[in-house]
């Protein structure tokens, strides 16, 4: 299905997941969108041309042609827009980095897994179900856990980020840059020490 890439296009995708209306900006559950944003600003690239039913903005990292992907399907279906662009560029899971929010880590946090189950995040679940492979190197972006059990989980990830935690999540995102610079770079395990 993937096959070989056509030469000079991507040749690897960097995926954040979120949702596309205002309401959703700057909310827990827009990590991924937020990180894509914040590694856009450093590499000096726009992330604004439609295509593959996403935000999109073409980069070079560590040498390989990378496409920055926020996909507006919503996410619980962010497969859809993931799945069109592996086709199109021919890029097989390996080398599609999905960054997500996660509710079991705190604000601050970080995990890099080269692969797994979707770990309850539907935008993930989406991914691995429409791809049919559960291989893609994903960064989990820790947004802390409801602060009351009696809460709504999807009130407290459609919730906002305090000052305090804002700053907490810039450093994650510097870290999530790093992390996909030395991915991209062959050096997942160097990455998993360094920021887990």
């Amino acid at each position: 299905m993937f096959g070989r890439n056509k030469s000079g296009s991507a040749e690897y995708l960097i995926v954040g997941l979120g949702n596309p209306d205002r309401k959703y900006e700057n909310t827990r559950h827009n990590c991924g969108w937020l990180a894509i944003d914040y590694i856009s600003q450093k590499l000096g690239v726009k992330v604004n041309k439609i295509k593959f039913k996403s935000f999109t903005g073409e980069c070079t990292i560590g040498g390989s042609k990378a496409l920055l992907m926020k996909p507006t399907t919503y996410m619980n279906n962010s497969g859809q827009a993931v799945v069109e662009a592996m086709n199109f560029y021919k890029i097989p899971p390996e080398k599609v980095i999905v960054i997500f929010d996660d509710v079991s880590l705190d604000v601050g946090k970080m995990r890099i897994r080269q692969k797994g189950s979707d770990g309850g995040q539907k935008g993930m679940r989406s991914i691995i179900y429409l791809s049919g492979s559960d291989a893609f190197p994903r960064i989990k972006i820790g947004i802390g856990s409801k602060p009351n059990p009696n809460w709504d989980l999807a009130d407290w990830v459609l919730s906002k980020f305090s000052d305090s935690e804002r700053r907490e999540l810039e450093k994650m995102f510097e870290n999530a840059c790093g992390a996909v610079e030395l991915i991209i770079g062959g050096k997942i395990d160097r990455a998993m020490n360094l920021y887990n």
